[in-house]
């Protein structure tokens, strides 16, 4: 999933791979900070190709619902 999101920035805003690449590290590193643990685990878990707990439905319904 990493590579994916890298490449879609990369494409959307003609930015080179490598800098893409910082771009989605320092904003998946904000969402993991900022997030609730839970959800930062999700995270985690899709962006290294993982399907996660496959809870994050029913964690963001528990956060926001």
């Amino acid at each position: 999933m990493k590579d994916e999101l890298v490449k879609l920035v990369a494409q959307k805003t003609g930015l080179s791979q490598e800098i893409a690449t910082t771009a989605v590290d320092t904003v998946r590193s904000y969402l993991k900070e900022k997030l609730p643990a839970p959800i930062a685990a999700e995270i985690d878990a899709l962006m290294s190709g993982s399907s996660g707990s496959g809870d994050i439905g029913k964690t963001l319904g528990g956060i926001f619902g």
